[in-house]
């Protein structure tokens, strides 16, 4: 059992880190192959017209001067990279419903998708006044592996699983829900600066559409998607 993992939060990334111990907790050989610096929302976004500089910094670890997408071509077609399983991680805040348009953690498990290899996009959502256990995170995903993985995966699919932000103390694994992205859109709006116009919407106040990823990662609990591309 071979894994490649990456991410859009950067080779640096806590998120990632967690992702690597959870492959140790359940004895799986990895290759990280991630961005060098942060790319969060930028989506499936692919370099064709740049050279992309990889420099290794650590056994079986690169850094790639490109997008998460870029990640996974390089791997597979410039690297040697052989994986049984493509694992995208773990995103430091939630992606679900429009977010997987945008995210590009979900663009590399879908990169992967499209060369029909098994893969998921694995996130976090965040609350701002509580602290990450990465600990607890990555038992937790390696558990949810030890479930997902053994199950059909249809061709061109990838699991989508998003974690609820828990306070710390709460150690068993909340309840798997297999849901739907949630179809509302994101909530928009701006306030205006001297420099322009700043975002200023609240990600927390989004719509929770009933049976969607929204309600269940929000409510508690571990969304579970099948997606496709």
């Amino acid at each position: 059992m071979h894994v490649l993992l990456t991410n859009d939060d950067g080779i640096a990334a806590p998120g990632l880190k967690a992702l690597e111990e959870a492959m140790t907790q359940l004895g799986w050989d990895f290759t990280t192959v991630a961005p060098a610096v942060e790319q969060s929302q930028c989506g499936h976004r692919v370099t064709t017209h740049q050279h992309l500089r990889v420099d290794a910094v650590g056994d079986n670890r690169h850094a790639v001067h490109g997008t998460p997408a870029d990640c996974v071509r390089l791997a597979l077609f410039a690297l040697d990279v052989r994986p049984d399983l493509v694992l995208s991680g773990i995103n430091a805040g939630g992606n679900m419903g429009q977010d997987i348009v945008i995210s590009g953690t979900v663009a590399a498990a879908r990169e992967a998708a499209y060369h029909g290899l098994r893969s998921a996009a694995l996130s976090h959502y965040m609350i701002r006044e509580l602290a990450v256990d990465w600990q607890r995170t990555a038992s937790w995903i390696a558990e949810i592996l030890r479930e997902t993985h053994p199950r059909p995966q249809p061709h061109g699919s990838f699991w989508n699983i998003n974690l609820p932000h828990l306070p710390a103390g709460q150690s068993d694994l909340p309840p798997r829900i297999e849901c739907h992205p949630a179809r509302s859109p994101l909530q928009v709006a701006y306030e205006k600066k001297d420099q322009g116009y700043a975002y200023s919407a609240s990600y927390a106040s989004r719509p929770r559409d009933p049976g969607s990823d929204v309600e269940a990662c929000f409510g508690g609990n571990v969304a579970v998607s099948l997606l496709h591309v």
